[in-house]
């Protein structure tokens, strides 16, 4: 009679701080309010509500924070971390300042890949958080770079284009879409017209079209994409495996179109002009006082041309966008105008168009 054979992968101990590690992470989404949905006057389309949901005031001040959560959790429950993992990211920046804070709080060495071009301030963000920074010239080689020092080291690439899609619960568990919902339940309308996202990964675009339809709503998803991105010519033909020169615009558009983005749950892509996502920050700033990241001026931009398309059809309705990250991380690029216009962008007619869209409830743009 044969013996049984046995085999052991990991013992209590490993276990031991696998479950700790967990603990710390729902410990930090519990302890941690839910972000705000502020409501936006625009005074000359009273019937239609535009609404911010401000995820700058996560911990780490940014959308990503939800993400890097789920991307350590994903890692720990599917044995891929463990104590003493070395972590490594591909990132723009506000994801890899959220996962150098999760790395930090469980006792991991962490190493994020990212665009030469990234804005000093969120590499300093990064650092603090004990984070190490490796800066790449071509943005198309961090993902290689990135899965190499992973590989070299035994340690565990994060995969945030891959794995965003799937890290995430869409049907609840206090995903962004969920909570979007929940807020908007004691409005007047309170099932959005509109949901207005930018694509970084396309985790979060992906999370709303599978959250929508999972519970029948009739919300459509619009993504709003910068000059130089693969998403649109994605969302035009999911097969062309287009590669462009990447955003200038921190936070989303691609150089690929990434594995996460799912053009099929997608119902809209606007292109959004760079100078116009700028201005759209400048305008936010002026007009509310809010203080928000270029990637946030890009959606608005898009939402705004929304809100006047409803109001010329005469429609009243919801449109909700995100607040993706605070400007002062961009005070010395984005906010100053030496910067801007090194970068050759009249943010001016923009601005207009925006002005004449609030004031009159026209699009001119």
């Amino acid at each position: 009679m044969e013996q049984l054979v046995e085999l052991d992968q990991s013992g209590p101990a490993e276990r031991g701080w696998v479950v700790e590690a967990i603990r710390r992470l729902k410990a930090d989404q519990t302890r941690s309010a839910d972000t705000h949905l502020h409501a936006m006057r625009i005074p000359a389309m009273p019937g239609i509500d535009l609404y911010l949901k401000d995820e700058s005031t996560h911990p780490t001040g940014s959308l990503k924070h939800r993400l890097a959560r789920s991307l350590f959790l994903y890692g720990l429950c599917s044995g891929l971390i463990s104590e003493g993992t070395h972590v490594v990211e591909a990132s723009s920046g506000s994801t890899a300042v959220s996962e150098a804070f999760f790395a930090r709080m469980l006792g991991l060495p962490f190493t994020a890949v990212m665009a030469r071009s990234t804005s000093p301030s969120k590499i300093a963000l990064i650092q603090r958080e004990g984070g190490v920074c490796v800066l790449v010239d071509d943005p198309a080689s961090v993902y290689d770079v990135a899965r190499g020092l992973a590989e070299k080291s035994g340690g565990h690439y994060l995969d945030q284009f891959t794995f965003a899609e799937r890290a995430t619960d869409w049907r609840g568990n206090n995903n962004i879409a969920e909570s979007i919902f929940d807020q908007l339940a004691m409005e007047r309308h309170p099932e959005p017209t509109w949901v207005v996202v930018g694509a970084g990964t396309g985790g979060t675009s992906a999370t709303i079209g599978r959250f929508v339809r999972f519970r029948g709503l009739s919300t459509r998803v619009c993504v709003v994409d910068p000059e130089n991105s693969a998403f649109l010519a994605a969302f035009r033909d999911p097969g062309c495996g287009e590669t462009t020169c990447g955003s200038r615009i921190e936070g989303i558009g691609r150089p690929r179109a990434e594995p996460s983005f799912l053009p099929e749950v997608v119902d809209r892509l606007v292109r959004v002009p760079d100078a116009a996502s700028v201005a759209a920050s400048h305008f936010l700033r002026s007009r509310t006082g809010q203080l928000a990241g270029p990637s946030t001026g890009t959606a608005l931009y898009a939402a705004t041309k929304l809100a006047c398309d409803l109001h010329a059809a005469g429609e009243s309705g919801s449109i909700v966008t995100l607040l993706c990250d605070d400007g002062v991380r961009y005070l010395d690029t984005y906010f100053s105008d030496a910067w801007v216009a090194e970068q050759g962008w009249d943010l001016a007619p923009y601005v207009s168009v925006l002005n004449t869209a609030w004031d009159t409830g026209a699009w001119t743009g």
